[in-house]
């Protein structure tokens, strides 16, 4: 089994930052991608940013290029998004998932395990 925990969220200004972190905790390998989503009031959960288990390589959303960073340390078991520029319309609960494959993935059903969310909320 695997656990999921994401920290990190909060109450922000338009144009700040804030780091979002996951701990990963139970039976993971070499071979979990990992990625981070976001769902706001009323809305569907939709896909942000995913990394390999090396890190090697990325992928986000058009909407956050440029803004935010998808990051992992496996020494310490955690996965970050680091978000910058933050604008109302980043207004969400964010999620972070692990799924069983070595390959990014940008849709809910690709992955296998979740976190219960962190809410960010930015005002303008």
């Amino acid at each position: 089994q695997v656990q999921l925990v994401e920290s990190g969220g909060g109450l922000v200004q338009a144009g700040g930052s804030l780091r979002l972190s996951c701990a990963v905790s139970g039976r993971t390998s070499s071979s979990n991608a990992m990625g981070w989503f976001r769902q706001a009031p009323g809305k569907e959960r939709e896909f942000v940013a995913a990394i390999t288990w090396s890190g090697a390589s990325t992928y986000n959303q058009d909407s956050v290029k440029g803004r935010f960073a998808i990051s992992r340390d496996n020494a310490k078991n955690t996965v970050y998004l680091q978000m910058n520029s933050l604008n109302p319309e980043d207004t969400a609960v964010y999620y972070c998932a692990l799924r069983s494959s070595i390959r990014l993935a940008t849709k809910e059903g690709q992955y296998d395990y979740w976190g219960q969310g962190t809410q960010v909320t930015v005002s303008s």
